[in-house]
């Protein structure tokens, strides 16, 4: 296949693209590089890939590249609420704006396969999975603006959404602001954290499980097409306090303590049903604790907080 990825310099796209590559697509991404970062060098030895540096939203960029796909994967986004608050217009106009451009001009027979996030249900009820079917109910500006991408991209038969959960996972773009990436870097240099909301129970997916989910759609693309699909461990419904415990058992000098010192603005707190990915035969081989022990070497390279999005 020939695959367009906006973004695919980012946290996502510096696994999956060199995933795709390995896996015989040839692989084209456009990223305008927000974060200085140098993460697909190891991919341009390829002779399938082909890197272009522009803003996925000038359609005189994005057009001639559209031209030439099979499959879009649009990953170009100012993700997490902290980073969307902090520039509103470019939140709708990434998010949103440039998914809806793609949508315009792209043909019937192209595939898109798109993220979103598992903040799009808000809260969640007390013991109640969410799943495909339960009422999309975000709260802050990116949660709405990735709902409102969905819609865009879901209103055409061809595609495909991912409601992704949180993700982990060491990537040669990284992020440290992410929930276990941020508690494991605390665990490994502080040895200590204070949780707030530490009850507020949320899903978890490792960073190579979705390069994979994604290479798992692109391959069952017909049977999977015009749906959403929540993408998670299905074993990892943790509130943040189990979250702690569960890195403790690999770091046993770590101590956690809960108070009332913050507040997630996305009410991240909800259970996550992945049973239609896994009907599609799909299965994560990424738990958390192989995760963690990852990240725990790879805090022994990385030894600052550049690496996040706010």
């Amino acid at each position: 296949m020939k695959i367009l990825i906006t973004g695919g310099a980012g946290y996502l796209g510096s696994i999956m693209t060199p995933h795709l590559l390995g896996q015989g697509h040839k692989v084209t991404v456009l990223d305008n590089f927000l974060f200085r970062q140098n993460s697909l060098a190891d991919c341009c030895y390829s002779e399938d890939f082909d890197i272009i540096r522009g803003d996925c939203r000038d359609p005189e960029t994005l057009k001639p590249l559209l031209k030439d796909a099979d499959v879009i994967i649009p990953l170009a986004a100012l993700v997490g609420a902290p980073l969307c608050n902090d520039d509103k217009e470019a939140a709708e106009s990434v998010n949103h704006g440039a998914v809806k451009l793609i949508c315009e001009n792209v043909s019937t027979e192209q595939r898109i396969i798109m993220p979103i996030t598992n903040s799009g249900y808000g809260v969640g009820e007390q013991g109640k999975f969410c799943t495909e079917e339960t009422p999309l109910r975000p709260i802050t500006l990116y949660g709405r603006t990735k709902v409102a991408a969905e819609e865009e991209v879901l209103a055409r038969d061809n595609s495909i959404s991912f409601r992704l959960a949180t993700v982990f996972g060491m990537a040669p773009r990284m992020r440290l602001d992410l929930l276990v990436n941020d508690f494991v870097y605390r665990a490994v240099n502080d040895r200590a954290l204070l949780v707030f909301e530490g009850h507020f129970k949320r899903n978890y997916i490792h960073i190579r499980d979705i390069a994979r989910v994604f290479e798992h759609a692109i391959d069952n693309f017909d049977a999977m097409k015009g749906k959403p699909y929540n993408a998670g461990l299905e074993e990892a419904n943790l509130s943040k306090l189990e979250l702690c415990a569960k890195i403790q058992e690999h770091l046993p000098k770590f101590v956690y303590v809960e108070a009332a010192v913050g507040e997630d603005p996305d009410k991240r707190d909800y259970i996550v049903s992945n049973q239609r990915l896994l009907d599609t035969g799909f299965e994560t081989q990424w738990d958390l604790d192989r995760g963690i022990r990852e990240l725990i070497k790879g805090y022994c390279i990385i030894r600052n907080t550049i690496y996040s999005n706010v």
